[in-house]
């Protein structure tokens, strides 16, 4: 059974770990608001969201996100302007309390009562790499049928856990699985 690389892209491949693929997919499935906090709709619509209900105030006050009521008032009309670490504390707070939020719903998504969703692994670029050097590496499908830790992970935002999940889904593609561990790019739909 093959072991992880330790030196990847030493020759010129290029690529990035499957589970970032997996996480960047599932961040597309969350559906973040589009406008950026930079603009008053985009704070404002982040704002509403970590105050409109209890459970997203005392999800935002875990992570340290408790602002004044005068703040809120003053960023939400205009009047007063977040600084730019008060704006990435309200990005990063919205983005966790999302992904929990969401984590659930997508978890039935994708495990789809034991069936499992369809995933397609794109394999790392070694269009830089010596001819020689260069490891016969192609398109890949994978069905996925326990999501659990890997969507458990990712809504925590626990990298390392996150890895180690995937790496045992990827087990599955059998002695080869170890060519698949930095990719291009990891697809899939819920």
């Amino acid at each position: 059974m093959p072991e992880r690389n330790i030196e990847f892209g030493k020759y010129g491949a290029r690529g990035f770990k499957g589970h970032e693929a997996v996480a960047r997919q599932l961040d597309d499935l969350a559906g973040y608001i589009a406008t950026p906090i930079t603009a008053r709709r985009g704070l404002s619509a982040r704002l509403n969201y970590l105050t409109r209900t209890a459970h997203a105030r005392a999800a935002a006050a875990a992570l340290g996100f408790t602002p004044t009521k005068a703040q809120l008032r003053g960023w939400r009309d205009g009047s007063v302007t977040p600084r730019r670490v008060t704006l990435e504390k309200i990005e990063q707070a919205y983005r966790t309390v999302r992904r929990e939020n969401v984590a659930r719903y997508l978890l039935a998504r994708l495990n789809r009562e034991g069936r499992g969703t369809r995933v397609e692994i794109h394999p790392l670029n070694q269009s830089q790499v010596d001819r020689p050097r260069q490891r016969v590496v192609e398109f890949r499908t994978l069905n996925v049928r326990h999501w659990d830790r890997i969507v458990a992970a990712w809504a925590a935002g626990d990298d390392q856990e996150l890895d180690d999940a995937w790496v045992d889904q990827v087990v599955d593609l059998g002695s080869q699985w170890g060519q698949y561990e930095y990719v291009t790019n990891v697809g899939f739909a819920a």
